[in-house]
């Protein structure tokens, strides 16, 4: 499965999360060709602040795979995980992640912060940003929009 594939289920999955009211952001977990896990922001739904479409997306593949270690696995999210979610992802022990728009004002793995490959932790992981860009982005500046 390309990245590009994973992030059309990954966008598909953000617009659930629009349906429902909670800022559109999808995550696929990817492992061995095969998705895992697939999940959307919850935190208006379920008001929980940690219902972030990662964290999500996480706990799914962990226990489809019977494993909290995720190596093998990619994380394809439509934007840029914050910091509470590539803490996440480091505790996973996640093997890539791959993302659409970049997030300047919260992003972690790249933009404001890179918990991605910081070398006082204990596990890094590689990272692919800008993955159908355009399209992530659009969708949450659409969503923004709506509510100004």
């Amino acid at each position: 499965m390309s990245d590009e594939q994973a992030m059309a289920m990954a966008l598909e999955e953000a617009a659930l999360a629009a349906a429902h009211g909670d800022v559109p952001i999808g995550a696929v977990v990817v492992c061995e060709g095969l998705v895992v896990a697939r999940r959307h922001n919850e935190r208006e739904r379920i008001q929980d602040p940690t219902a972030h479409a990662e964290v999500l997306a996480l706990r799914d593949a962990a226990a489809a795979l019977g494993s909290w270690r995720l190596g093998d696995a990619t994380l394809v999210v439509t934007l840029e995980p914050c910091a509470m979610c590539a803490g996440a992802l480091v505790n996973a022990r996640i093997g890539r992640v791959v993302f659409g728009a970049w997030d300047p004002k919260a992003g972690a793995c790249g933009s404001l912060y890179n918990l991605s490959c910081d070398p006082r932790l204990n596990h890094e992981f590689a990272v692919v940003g800008g993955v159908e860009a355009d399209r992530c982005g659009s969708l949450l500046q659409e969503f923004f929009a709506l509510r100004r």
